[in-house]
C-alpha cells in the first residue's frame, strides 16, 4: 500500500472520529435539537456551573446556558436554561426549579418539577419559580451545634448522677446511725423502752384532752351554768357557722323580710329572741310556699370587737326558731352574719327567700 493511500486512510479515520465526537458533544449540549429558553431566579447557586445538566423526573432535558449575577444587591441570580422542545408538555408555568447534588458531594444540577395539567404552558424566555438550594455547610454547622448541645446534656446528666450518688451515701449514713441506735430516731427504733415511755405519755395526754372535753360538756349542762348557755343561745362556737354561706346567691330573691334587731331581740346586746312572734309572717310564708333556699342575714348590734360573733349568733337563733317552730327543712335554711355581710346596716335582721332555679 502506497504512502498516499495510508495518508488518506489516516485522514479519513481522523475525520470520522472528529465527526463522532462533535455528534456526541452536540447531542449532550442539545446542539442538534430544537430548544427553548427558561429562566429561574436564585439567591445562591451553591457551586452550579454553566453547562450543568437540567433534569425533570431524573431524565436529562437540557443544560444550563448561563448564570448571570444581579445588577443590584437586592436582586437574584438568574440561571438561564435551554430545554428540549418536547418537554413543553410537562414543564408548565407552575413548575419549580431547584439546585440538587448528585450524591452527597457530587456535581450540581438543576431539577425542574412537572407542572400541573391545567397550568399554562411555558414560552421561550419565560421565568419559572425557584426554591432555595440546600446548603450543606449550614447543615454541617447545625449538626455540630447539635453535637455540642448533646455533649452538654451528657455532662449535666453526669453531674445529676453524682448528686444522686451523694444523696444515696447520705441516706446510707443516716440509716447506719439509726441502726446503731444513735440519735432520737435511733433510740426510738432500737430501744423499746423509749418507745413505750413516749407512747404512754401520748396516751395520757389524749386521756387528759378527752377528760377536759367531758368536763366542759358537763359544765354546759350544770344547773349553775345552764342559764348562761341558754341566754347565749348556743353551746359551741362551731354551731354558728354550721349552716353558714359565704355570700348571697347572685340572683334576685322571690321574697324578703326585714327587721330591726330590737324588734326581735329587745336589748342591744341580747342573743336570745324575745319577740319571736314578729317572725310569724316569715315562718308562715316559708311553710306554705315552695322555695329553694332561705338565708337569715344578720349584721352588727354590739361593740366593734364582738360585732361579727353577735351577728352570727343572732342569725343562728332566728334560723333555729324558724326550723323548729314551723317544721322547715333545715338543709334549705342558711345563715349569713358578721363581716361577710358588712354592707348591711348595723342591727338588721333579714330573711331572704329564693325560689327554685328550675
Amino acid at each position: 500500500m502506497s504512502s498516499s493511500v495510508r495518508l488518506g486512510a489516516f485522514v479519513a479515520g481522523a475525520l470520522i472520529i472528529f465527526a463522532v465526537m462533535v455528534f456526541l458533544l452536540g447531542d449532550k449540549e442539545f446542539l442538534f435539537s430544537h430548544t427553548y429558553s427558561v429562566n429561574a431566579p436564585f439567591d445562591n447557586v451553591v457551586g452550579l456551573d454553566v453547562s450543568a445538566p437540567v433534569r425533570a423526573g431524573g431524565v436529562r432535558i437540557g443544560t444550563v446556558k448561563s448564570i448571570e449575577l444581579p445588577r443590584r444587591p437586592q436582586d437574584k441570580i438568574t440561571v438561564q436554561m435551554d430545554l428540549e422542545s418536547s418537554t413543553r408538555n410537562v414543564i408548565k408555568q407552575d413548575s419549580v426549579a431547584t439546585i440538587e447534588t448528585e450524591g452527597l458531594l457530587g456535581n450540581k444540577y438543576v431539577a425542574i418539577s412537572f407542572g400541573s395539567p391545567d397550568a399554562a404552558a411555558v414560552h421561550n424566555g419565560d421565568t419559572i419559580q425557584a426554591q432555595p438550594p440546600v446548603d450543606y455547610g449550614d447543615l454541617a454547622k447545625k449538626a455540630s451545634d447539635l453535637m455540642d448541645a448533646t455533649q452538654g446534656l451528657v455532662q449535666d446528666s453526669k453531674i445529676a448522677m453524682n448528686n444522686v450518688n451523694e444523696t444515696t451515701d447520705d441516706l446510707k449514713s443516716i440509716s447506719g446511725k439509726i441502726d446503731r441506735g444513735q440519735g432520737t430516731i435511733g433510740a426510738l427504733v432500737n430501744d423499746q423502752s423509749v418507745y413505750r415511755n413516749l407512747n404512754a405519755t401520748l396516751t395520757q395526754a389524749q386521756a387528759g384532752v378527752a377528760a377536759f372535753q367531758d368536763d366542759m360538756e358537763a359544765l354546759k349542762h350544770n344547773f349553775l351554768l345552764r342559764g348562761f348557755f341558754k341566754k347565749r343561745g348556743y353551746f359551741d362556737q362551731s354551731d354558728l357557722t354550721k349552716y353558714a354561706v359565704a355570700r348571697l346567691p347572685n340572683r334576685a330573691p322571690s321574697k324578703r323580710f326585714d327587721f330591726d334587731s330590737s324588734e326581735l331581740f329587745g336589748k342591744p346586746d341580747s342573743l336570745k329572741l324575745s319577740k319571736d312572734k314578729e317572725l310569724s309572717q316569715a315562718g308562715d310564708f316559708l311553710k306554705s310556699n315552695s322555695f329553694d333556699m332561705a338565708v337569715v342575714v344578720a349584721s352588727g348590734g354590739g361593740s366593734k370587737d364582738d360585732n361579727a360573733t353577735m351577728a352570727e349568733a343572732r342569725a343562728f337563733a332566728v334560723r333555729k326558731y324558724l326550723a323548729e317552730k314551723f317544721k322547715i327543712d333545715e338543709s334549705r335554711l342558711k345563715t349569713l352574719g358578721g363581716s361577710a355581710q358588712a354592707s348591711e346596716p348595723t342591727g338588721k335582721i333579714s330573711i331572704v327567700v329564693y325560689a327554685g332555679t328550675h
